[in-house]
């Protein structure tokens, strides 16, 4: 049963704004969030007091001052006051918890008009700050100093994976994934990173590609980032100047906390995040025309390919190596960039997913548009396999 079917009602995404990601200095999280909640509420063709409900999604954890941002959004317009408003947060999966809520708002019938909006100002605190922050997520190194953060972590996931099913050649195949993550932040003008460094370079240790917590290497791994994305959510067309995009079906689920009681390679909530979405859109991996996927380690997106059942578990590897997550693949991965080249801050990744397949949808994605897509999926998550969500969603 659909979405549309189980509630008798759409969800539609009706207006959406993103800023640049990156080392925005002259940026505060307030204009950051203003920017990109104008943006959303402009192009949803609506006025600010016609919101009904706020969603704010910000993992924060100790990066800034600032740990109460869920009012900012109201200083757009004096018509936003006494709106309620709500910071969500889920670690790295904060602004798909926020999108996911402002769903929930919509089909519970407590609101029409929804405003989310995930935000994040990481690049002014020192790398042990920032460390110490996103470590907040881990069960096991939460408050502990560590000289790789969520790095090491997930460097001993890669090594999990080849100890179980050998990594020959694992290197070589992150190397891949980051190298075509480079080439599509290219084209994506609010990416971080916009060069493209080439399957040689990602794939070897050097000077200037370290190794930082083998076997990952810095291109392995997500840059600190600053940034915003927003997204209007209503039940009914809106009358903005772009056509809607339609959310189809949505999933959710939570591993265990502490990492000795899962299996670190097998991403098992996450597959099951993806079988409830697809079950509710009532569609198959087969029926998607690209996805965006959270890849804030490049051992990461390998374990998707095996997550979302594109490979069987053990041979993500083909999915590169055959080309199939390519742009001119048959399931193109991270057209954007993904948080590889076009940047993590962490709370405005998940609605920055929403936002850049909503672009793609409606044809409206510029240098990064597919050809004519007309599904997609949006998957994210916080921590290591640990709070995961899955959108699908659809051309109107």
């Amino acid at each position: 049963m659909s979405l549309q079917e189980q509630f008798g009602k759409d969800v539609l995404l009706t207006g959406w704004g993103h800023s640049r990601f990156g080392k925005l200095a002259d940026e505060t999280l307030e204009s950051l969030i203003v920017q990109v909640a104008t943006e959303a509420i402009a192009g949803a063709g609506i006025e600010p007091g016609q919101i009904d409900e706020i969603y704010v999604g910000q993992f924060n954890s100790g990066m800034m001052p600032l740990a109460f941002p869920s009012s900012l959004a109201l200083q757009v317009s004096p018509d936003l006051a006494n709106v309620p408003a709500t910071r969500v947060e889920n670690a790295c999966a904060s602004g798909s918890a926020a999108f996911q809520q402002g769903t929930k708002s919509l089909l519970a019938g407590t609101a029409r008009t929804v405003l989310v909006i995930g935000a994040e100002k990481m690049t002014h605190a020192g790398a042990d700050v920032v460390g110490a922050g996103l470590l907040g997520a881990d069960y096991d190194m939460a408050g502990k100093a560590s000289t790789t953060g969520f790095t090491g972590l997930f460097a001993e996931v890669a090594k999990h994976y080849g100890k179980r099913y050998g990594d020959g050649n694992l290197g070589d195949v992150l190397g891949s994934i980051a190298a075509k993550n480079h080439r599509n932040g290219v084209d994506n003008p609010y990416a971080q990173l916009r060069k493209d460094l080439g399957e040689e370079f990602c794939r070897t240790v050097s000077d200037k590609n370290p190794m930082v917590a083998d076997p990952l290497r810095r291109t392995d791994c997500s840059p600190v980032s600053d940034g915003a994305a927003a997204v209007v959510l209503s039940v009914s067309p809106t009358g903005g100047a772009t056509a809607p995009v339609r959310l189809a079906g949505f999933g959710q689920a939570n591993d265990f906390f502490p990492a000795a009681r899962r299996d670190p390679t097998a991403f098992a909530a996450t597959r099951v995040s993806w079988q409830r979405a697809l079950g509710m859109a009532g569609v198959e991996l087969a029926d998607l025309d690209f996805a965006e996927v959270h890849d804030c380690f490049t051992i990461a997106e390998l374990l998707m390919y095996e997550a979302m059942g594109l490979t069987a578990p053990g041979q993500g590897a083909r999915a590169i190596d055959e080309g199939w997550v390519f742009k001119d693949g048959k399931l193109p991965i991270n057209v954007s960039g993904g948080l590889k080249a076009k940047g993590h801050p962490v709370g405005a990744t998940g609605v920055s997913q929403h936002v850049i397949s909503a672009m793609q949808l409606t044809g409206t994605a510029g240098g990064m548009q597919l050809a004519t897509p007309r599904r997609a999926a949006v998957q994210n998550m916080g921590g290591v396999g640990i709070a995961n969500y899955v959108s699908i969603l659809e051309a109107v």
